[in-house]
C-alpha cells in the first residue's frame, strides 16, 4: 500500500508543480509556444472532462465532478488497500494521483489546466496535462497486467 501512496504523493507534487512552473514561468501572457514540429505548450482550461467532455455545465459541473472523483478516489484507495502485486500497487497510486491532481484544479481553479499539445500536421491530440498522463500510464499498466495474468491462469 505504502508503494501506491508514495506513487500517487509523487504524481500530485510533479503534476501540480509542473502546472504553475508552465503557467505561471513559461507561458505567462502567451495562449500557446511552440516547441517542435509536433509539440506546443498551450494555455486550455479543462471544465469537463477527458477530452473536454461535460464542458457546458458551469460550477455545477465543476463540483459534480469533483464529487465523482472524490468517489473514484476512495474506491481505488479501497482497492489499494488491498492490493498486493507491487505493480498493481503502483499503477493505482499513479490513477489516484492523477485524479487528486485534477480535483485541485477543480476546486482551486475552477477547472483543470491543460498544457501539452502533441499534433501531427492539422489533428491536434486533446491537450492534456502530467495528472492525465500518470492516469493513463496507471491504467494501461492494469489493463496490460490484467491481460497478461489471464493468458497465465488459461495455460495452468
Amino acid at each position: 500500500m505504502f508503494t501506491g501512496l508514495g506513487i500517487a504523493l509523487m504524481a500530485v507534487v510533479l503534476d501540480q508543480l509542473s502546472k504553475y512552473f508552465v503557467l505561471n514561468e513559461v507561458l505567462g501572457e502567451q495562449i500557446m509556444i511552440e516547441i517542435t514540429p509536433f509539440f506546443n505548450l498551450v494555455r486550455a482550461w479543462n471544465t469537463g472532462v477527458s477530452f473536454s467532455l461535460f464542458n457546458d455545465y458551469g460550477n455545477l459541473g465543476t463540483v459534480l465532478l469533483s464529487v465523482v472523483a472524490g468517489v473514484i478516489i476512495i474506491a481505488l484507495l479501497v482497492w489499494l488497500k488491498d492490493e498486493q502485486n507491487r505493480l498493481s500497487q503502483a499503477a493505482l497510486g499513479m490513477i489516484i494521483g492523477g485524479a487528486i491532481g485534477n480535483v485541485i484544479d477543480r476546486v482551486r481553479l475552477g477547472a483543470v489546466f491543460d498544457f501539452l499539445d502533441f499534433y501531427i500536421m492539422d489533428f491536434h491530440w486533446p491537450a492534456f496535462n502530467v495528472a492525465d498522463s500518470f492516469i493513463c500510464v496507471g491504467a494501461a499498466i492494469l489493463i496490460v497486467q490484467s491481460i497478461l495474468s489471464e493468458k497465465e491462469e488459461k495455460q495452468k
